[in-house]
């Protein structure tokens, strides 16, 4: 019986994944390792990080006309990996 991994272990595990989902599908506007490449698109280093539900939202349904609706694309828990990503400020 495989057991699960620590807080910071699943945190790191996350973020890793949100790497690589970050690079797929958000580093073409936000740039890669989030440093925003002088475009409209948000400077998600900036992102206040006790706004999770904000994220999500933004995700989801798209911001401003401008930035597409991921939620038809996007599960949930991938959402998530990308969040835990953002938190890292693209150091990770």
């Amino acid at each position: 019986m495989a057991t699960a991994p620590s807080g910071d272990q699943a945190e790191a595990e996350m973020a890793a994944e949100g790497k690589a989902l970050y690079a797929h599908h958000c580093s073409h506007c936000h740039g890669f390792n989030m440093v925003n490449p002088g475009s409209v698109a948000y400077d998600l280093r900036q992102f206040p990080h006790n706004d999770k539900a904000r994220f999500v939202h933004s995700v989801t349904e798209g911001k401003n006309g401008r930035m597409p609706q991921w939620g038809d694309l996007l599960k949930p828990q991938e959402i998530d990996d990308i969040w835990a990503y953002v938190l890292t400020g693209g150091a990770q």
